[in-house]
């Protein structure tokens, strides 16, 4: 008879289990597993793809002058300070909205998590008007109001300005899914935890959140990164929309999602395009590892 029950558990876990490998393997394994087999082909999406090795593999990272002066370079600082920036922001704003009150913390959580869900709506309206290259644009308008500039910027065409606009809108943009995690785990921590710690001789606050608030909340700090990792490159396409043009002026702001969609959908060099689109991947898997390390549980 224990067997038996055993059998059927096995047999419900499956069950339940289905729904999700089905849909994984459909979304997730199958793209994955089909950009790598045509990252090693020449493809235009006419023709039926032609097997060529390593050649797309090489071409981009020993041929492709823009891939590796501009576009890595570029994704790495975009990376380096949206990812980072945006996780720390995030976390330091849940732990001070967890300081206020039940009502103006679910109004402010509100406004801050906002951004997030209309940044593709609002980045050509607000940010395109707010950084707009002529006298009527807010930015232009104030400074030159100020003294500060005798002429207006163009602060969407210029390869001086674009990417330091697009790290800007993209960290306004970074307060997400991984923000709302940061700030239940923040509010579910245990307050016996604090007045123990205070006992055992904590002084301050930033000791109260290096030794007590952290550690507590680990999982919400582990899918904060990873969210944060994932937001870094799904909004990478900001440079492009506020310029209004792929590749980005003199390349200014071209990160590798920008590349693909450039190789992929511009120009329909589709084996090339997921030569790229494996490359980025890597780089993603590697920030994960490292998100994992940090903040993984050990056993």
């Amino acid at each position: 008879m224990k067997s038996k029950d055993n059998f059927f558990i096995r047999q419900s876990n499956w069950i339940l289990l289905a729904p999700y490998i089905v849909f994984f393997s459909l979304f997730i394994l199958v793209p994955i597993a089909g950009a790598i087999i045509l990252s090693f082909t020449q493809f235009d999406a006419i023709q039926f793809p032609k097997f060529i090795g390593l050649k797309n593999y090489v071409s981009l990272l020993t041929q492709d002058t823009v891939f590796m002066q501009k576009v890595l370079p570029n994704t790495i600082e975009y990376a380096l300070i949206v990812g980072p920036g945006g996780y720390i922001l995030s976390f330091l704003l849940a732990w001070m909205l967890a300081q206020l009150t039940k009502v103006p913390r679910t109004i402010l959580a509100i406004i801050i998590y906002s951004p997030s869900m209309t940044a593709g709506v609002i980045m050509n309206t607000v940010w395109s008007v707010i950084f707009s290259g002529n006298q009527m644009g807010y930015l232009n308008s104030i400074l030159m109001e100020l003294g500060v500039i005798a002429e207006p910027v163009q602060w969407l065409q210029s390869p001086n300005y674009l990417m330091a606009v697009v790290i800007i809108v993209a960290l306004w943009s970074s307060m997400g899914v991984g923000f709302l995690a940061m700030l239940a785990g923040v509010l579910n921590v245990n307050e016996e935890l604090y007045e123990a710690a205070y006992i055992d001789g904590v002084s301050n606050r930033f000791q109260e959140i290096i030794y007590v608030t952290i550690p507590s909340m680990k999982p919400q700090m582990l899918f904060g990164a990873v969210m944060a990792i994932v937001n870094t490159f799904s909004t990478s396409g900001i440079g492009v929309a506020l310029s209004g043009s792929n590749p980005t002026p003199e390349y200014a702001a071209q990160l590798i999602v920008n590349h693909i969609e450039d190789y992929g959908f511009i120009r329909y060099e589709m084996g090339y395009a997921a030569a790229a689109s494996v490359v980025l991947l890597a780089i993603i898997w590697i920030a994960s590892r490292v998100s994992w390390s940090l903040f993984g549980e050990n056993d």
